[in-house]
């Protein structure tokens, strides 16, 4: 049976994103908008020149087998130029003059990412000193806005002019002012293919399923391409299938559909600092006989990127380059499993920071994670040189102070799990892979240290632990630092459109006509985009997970065996069940409704936790809560009430929001995400106790803190914040979401038992009364699938 290749006749997918460019020549033109009308004028004049999925697939198919005819070298016949375009939040927003997200998007997710923009999330990109934003030509959110941006592409410079010059007039006719013009270029020669270092780029790609035909031998990966793992569609377009962790296809807003969030950076590169910085590193580690007499700087810079100049992989040719040899130039076929020490290829190299594959372990003591399990954080690059070339190894055109870097530009359909997260959580990360620490402590250093260091190809890396064998078999650990260079000198977030939003976008709408209703992540949903507005439509059927939080409907504990919640996700809420016994089995009590049915949640666009104040507990029928959200990337408190009587629930906002800083317990916490009680300390000496965890900096950990009971509910910090590492229990999870108490497993022989969620997952775990509370994993993850009252 012939593959379903479906989405490459896609014409409403924009051709960068899955087909790419893949042309010599391009051209980034940075766009504000004078005046919105004339800018919807200048767009509706060229959407109909924006290059498809179908086009350029089609294109770059025919090039492929015309090289192959040709003997490998370029046919001159075929000829294209390729446009596509891209819009900031602020972009978005003034073309269909409504605020793309109908209620703010929840923190943490990539379409907050998008919507702040890269400048404000700077400093969690290390994007901090000579990097920072003041120093950026482009994006630093100080001067000349952004509104679009405008990739050309074309095979010679010439056609490239002629496209550039066309769509300058076609702007300026409009009022769309160039704020900034980057050029870039494939280097030539033998630098063909490679980045100014001198290192062959753009091998490591994903496959697309459903794009790339899978090999017939091994249909997980991409025919022709050993080793390439085809992706999920939907880590790279927005509504397609996506991996199992990822955030849920359904819940992307409808204009997001067939689109993909952009990410550009200008990255400077020093091409003469580098090569004379690993000159003297090598220099080093010879003195401290930690790499063989013949190690040459060609050999550790090697090292240092995971691969040759070649891009022969250092894994399968350790002393030497293999310049004539094409197959293993562009070789996938590679794990790391056989070396999880990186005594071969060093943990810190850029190739295995970037992409671990299947040689990423939570601790040395545990299995790696498969491969497939990191499918959600794969980006799709499209990056270009610019500027002239300089290697010391050859006389260049360019002098050594001439500007030259790269142009990086990828797709994601999330921002922050994608993106953001290779380059804060991988690249930027010392203690990367986690919980490693070396037997020897270096001097200076008061203990030992997080093993193996910073991305020393991209960042300054003052503390890397460079790995090796002694004569003695044990391994060895020998301090290196690397001063930076690569400098982040520009950078932008935008989302790239389908065809059909920019037919929209043209008549001022963001959603085609009879797209109905705007779904946005984590469940948000707004009126239909129409002049005049009108009355919000009752919710369509979606999942109730990643779950936000559970809150136990007062009077509905355990009566009669059942027990029922109020199931928070996105901008809406359904009431379930939960019985008593071994199954526990659940249901659905009523539909989802929208957050604003809820009196006491006017404004809040999610739910991120909520806090029973413990002495106020259904006194008269009546029960106090605090209710954590955030508004515009914020978080805030409010504190409402629930009263029950008759079956009938009345919410009352009995204290407007308040900053977390009123919480002196919450210093320092950038997000509160959920509260665990400490199961025997509740309402003890009148006073509560419970663990916080909250996310700072990007990290969740956790912290204990009490609350006193009376009318000031004193709070206090008990103990400082540690990583949720610290629960046996919660192995594995890089956060919670919230917790659920197992109804009928509460302080049952000295012990109680909840579910915990985390994303599309859960697990049940147990924490035990007593000094240390002990917890134990009573069941691994499920999907939430296994929940009928969540589907």
């Amino acid at each position: 049976m012939a593959p379903d290749l479906r989405l490459r006749e896609s014409d409403e997918i924009q051709g960068d994103i899955l087909a790419g460019f893949k042309k010599d020549n391009v051209s980034v033109l940075f766009l504000k908008f004078e005046d919105a009308g004339r800018a919807r004028e200048w767009l509706r004049q060229l959407v109909p020149q924006i290059a498809t999925t179908r086009e350029v697939a089609t294109f770059n198919e025919a090039f492929s087998e015309a090289r192959k005819s040709s003997g490998g070298d370029d046919p001159k016949t075929l000829k294209a130029t390729w446009l596509g375009v891209s819009f900031t939040y602020e972009g978005l927003r003034a073309l269909s003059t409504t605020d793309p997200f109908v209620t703010p998007p929840p923190v943490g997710s990539g379409l907050e990412a998008f919507k702040e923009g890269s400048a404000k999330r700077a400093g969690a990109l290390g994007d901090t000193g000579d990097n920072s934003p003041e120093n950026w030509l482009f994006g630093n959110g100080k001067n000349q806005p952004i509104h679009a941006v405008l990739k050309l592409s074309a095979d010679s410079e010439k056609d490239l002019q002629a496209a550039i010059e066309a769509q300058r007039i076609a702007a300026a006719e409009q009022r769309v002012l160039i704020v900034y013009q980057q050029n870039a270029q494939t280097l030539l020669g033998s630098r063909r293919g490679k980045e100014h270092f001198g290192f062959k780029d753009g091998i490591s790609e994903p496959g697309i399923r459903d794009f790339d035909r899978p090999d017939p031998a091994r249909p997980e990966e991409m025919d022709g391409h050993p080793g390439t793992r085809l992706i999920p569609p939907g880590e790279f377009v927005c509504g397609e299938d996506n991996d199992p962790f990822s955030f849920p296809k359904d819940q992307y807003p409808v204009w997001s559909r067939n689109g993909s969030f952009q990410v550009i950076r200008r990255l400077a590169q020093d091409v003469p600092g580098w090569w004379s910085q690993v000159s003297i590193k090598l220099r080093e580690l010879k003195q401290a006989k930690a790499v063989p007499d013949s190690a040459t700087t060609e050999w550790l810079a090697a090292r240092m990127v995971g691969r040759w100049r070649s891009g022969a992989p250092v894994c399968k040719h350790q002393d030497r380059d293999v310049p004539n040899t094409p197959s293993a130039a562009s070789d996938n076929d590679f794990d790391f499993r056989d070396d999880l020490e990186g005594l071969v290829t060093p943990l810190w190299s850029h190739l295995r920071k970037t992409s671990p594959r299947a040689a990423l372990q939570e601790s040395p003591d545990k299995e790696p994670i498969a491969a497939k399990d990191l499918d959600g954080r794969r980006i799709m690059r499209r990056g270009t040189p610019y500027g002239a070339p300089f290697d010391p190894a050859s006389e260049g055109p360019g002098g050594p102070d001439d500007p030259r870097g790269l142009l990086f530009i990828c797709y994601q359909a999330d921002i922050q799990r994608q993106f953001e997260f290779i380059q804060a959580d991988w690249m930027d990360q010392p203690n990367f892979p986690p919980n490693r620490q070396t037997d020897t402590t270096p001097p200076g250093h008061a203990g030992p240290r997080p093993v193996p260091g910073k991305d020393p190809v991209t960042q300054e890396a003052p503390d890397v632990d460079f790995e090796s064998r002694a004569q003695d078999g044990t391994i060895r650990h020998t301090p290196v630092s690397f001063q930076q260079f690569v400098q982040t000198t520009g950078s932008v977030y935008a989302f790239m459109p389908s065809i059909s939003v920019l037919k929209a976008l043209c008549d001022g709408r963001l959603t085609p006509q009879g797209g109905g209703q705007t779904t946005g992540q984590g469940g948000q949903t707004g009126q239909t985009q129409q002049q005049g507005g009108g009355r919000q439509p009752e919710p369509q059927p979606v999942k109730a997970y990643p779950c936000d939080e559970f809150l136990p409907v007062p009077d509905q504990q355990r009566r009669a065996g059942q027990s029922q919640y109020w199931a928070f996700h996105g901008d809406r809420c359904r009431l379930i069940s939960v019985a008593d016994g071994s199954a526990h089995t659940d249901r659905k009590v009523e539909d989802d409704t929208w957050l604003t049915t809820w009196s006491c949640l006017q404004g809040v666009g999610r739910v991120d936790c909520i806090l029973p104040m413990p002495d106020l507990q259904n006194p008269g029928g009546k029960s106090w809560y605090w209710v954590f959200h955030s508004t515009s990337g914020r978080q805030q408190y409010r504190a409402v009430s629930i009263t029950c009587g008759g079956g009938r629930y009345t919410t009352a906002l009995e204290r407007a929001d308040r900053d977390l800083t009123a919480w002196g317990s919450l210093s320092g916490v950038g997000q509160v995400d959920c509260w665990l009680p400490v199961p025997d300390q509740q309402r003890v000496g009148g006073k509560s106790w419970y663990w916080v965890f909250h996310t700072t900096s990007g990290r969740q950990q956790y912290r204990l803190c009490s609350i006193a009971d009376g009318s000031a509910h004193t709070d206090v910090r008990e103990r400082t914040d540690r990583e949720i590492s610290q629960w046996g229990s919660l192995n594995g999870l890089s956060r919670v979401d919230c917790f659920l108490p197992v109804p009928d497993c509460q302080r049952v022989g000295g012990q109680s038992e909840y579910w915990a969620f985390c994303g599309q997952s859960y697990r049940r775990i147990s924490i035990a009364d007593g000094s240390g509370h002990p917890d134990r994993l009573v069941s691994g993850d499920r999907s939430c699938d296994a929940w009928a009252s969540l589907g």
